[in-house]
């Protein structure tokens, strides 16, 4: 962690960081009538997106803004979501990097989009990038949520080019107007869900055609599928059981973790951990040695955790060993907001659950690299020192790092709903023409 901790300091000035600020959006505005200046005819390069309409959407407003577009397909579930004019890629993986830097080359791009930066196709289109001075810019799931996605040049996350000085944090934000106000973003799981299945059913169905293609997802597809409907089946139970924790440990200190998915890059990438359940070890291990007698620690499934893993065995059995039992609990449900707001603290690896803890002014620790990881703002010890005295956050450090947040790298919109993506289209067309 210390190691971490040092390699944030070295990137305290943000130098080298150069994405303009998108000016509010506003909403219900059509793409054509946006009167931003095009600065330069710039050629743009849409590896994958996520799963629905968006890049497809995204690549039609990019052209009637005088852009070219280009798109390389890799999957069936790509080519599902932009059928007809894209360049297939049906290789193997290690003949990737000559046919990506061909088309860079061929087609004069000078920009390239893509979803998450962590995905081996990804991640190999990036480094040729860089070689010929393309621009890269990197979409995911926002840093704050719901409501908002994020979009920064050549990485998120741990990669993002954003200071790591609380100092610039604070100076930044003075600079800026107050956030403007927005209606909420709609979301509809189903939309969700139905974009996934059949994105993912076309990875199947389609492999004959890119019979090389493997997916950065760990695992086997159908057996997410069958885990969904698990998950389903047994939603009402769950939230019952939760509601039965929660009373149960009402009015008692405890401390909060939530859980992430053990594919997320955020783990596989950014953590050392290899898993899930070794990030639950190492936390659960330190509130058993450290944590005062009457302390609880609360475990929440990540709502996304579709596997069959059986966290319940898993809690229980490291209750016994580690002679917790009666002080540590799982839930799969709950208000995650709520909870925090009654909790001592929230330990976490580097999920963007935190922020939901950091605004309440309760203190965090991580356990990863994070974006918010920021002296200050998080627990700067180790986590063994969190649970007898939690660092929390100065007062306004968040609502200043929240603010900067919006103005340089996060963009207003969704995927889960037809209003959220043409919300995010118009969005992205301002951050990119800025």
């Amino acid at each position: 962690m210390e190691a971490v901790r040092a390699r944030a300091d070295e990137r305290s000035e943000p130098a080298d960081f150069v994405a303009a600020p998108a000016r509010p959006f506003q909403e219900g505005r059509d793409v054509p009538a946006v009167q931003a200046a095009v600065s330069e005819r710039r050629a743009y390069l849409l590896l994958q997106g996520p799963p629905g309409p968006l890049f497809k959407r995204l690549g039609q407003a990019l052209e009637k803004r005088g852009h070219a577009v280009h798109r390389i397909n890799l999957s069936g579930g790509d080519r599902l979501d932009w059928p007809n004019g894209a360049i297939d890629y049906r290789g193997r993986f290690s003949g990737w990097a000559v046919f990506v830097d061909r088309v860079l080359r061929d087609k004069g791009i000078t920009d390239i989009l893509l979803y998450g930066d962590c995905r081996p196709y990804h991640l190999t289109a990036h480094r040729i990038a860089a070689l010929r001075n393309v621009r890269t810019h990197v979409l995911e799931e926002g840093y704050i949520r719901p409501h908002w996605m994020t979009l920064e040049p050549d990485g998120v996350n741990a990669r993002s080019s954003l200071s790591r000085s609380k100092g610039w944090f604070r100076r930044e934000a003075e600079r800026l107007e107050p956030e403007p106000d927005f209606n909420p973003i709609t979301s509809d799981f189903r939309r969700r869900a139905r974009d996934s299945y059949w994105y993912y059913h076309h990875i199947i169905t389609g492999r004959w055609r890119y019979p090389h293609y493997r997916s950065h997802r760990p695992g086997s597809i159908v057996m997410e599928g069958l885990g969904w409907l698990w998950k389903f089946a047994n939603q009402k139970r769950a939230a019952a059981q939760a509601e039965e924790v929660l009373a149960e440990i009402k009015g008692e200190p405890f401390f909060v973790f939530p859980l992430q998915l053990s594919g997320d890059y955020q783990i596989r990438a950014h953590s050392p951990f290899r898993d899930m359940q070794s990030a639950a070890s190492y936390v659960i291990e330190s509130f058993a040695r450290n944590a005062p007698a009457d302390r609880h620690l609360l475990l929440k499934c990540h709502p996304l955790d579709c596997s069959f893993f059986n966290w319940t065995q898993f809690v229980e059995t490291l209750a016994e060993r580690c002679d917790v039992a009666g002080r540590l609990h799982l839930i799969d449900g709950g208000d995650l907001e709520a909870i925090t707001r009654d909790a001592e603290g929230l330990v976490c690896v580097n999920s963007t659950s935190a922020t939901l803890a950091l605004a309440q002014e309760r203190p965090v620790c991580t356990i990863g690299e994070a974006i918010y990881d920021i002296g200050g703002l998080t627990h700067q010890g180790h986590v063994d020192s969190f649970w007898k005295s939690p660092q929390p956050p100065e007062p306004g450090l968040y609502d200043a790092f929240r603010r900067v947040l919006v103005d340089r790298c996060l963009v207003r919109g969704g995927l889960a709903s037809e209003s959220a993506v043409d919300i995010l289209v118009h969005s992205l067309i301002d951050r990119l023409n800025a």
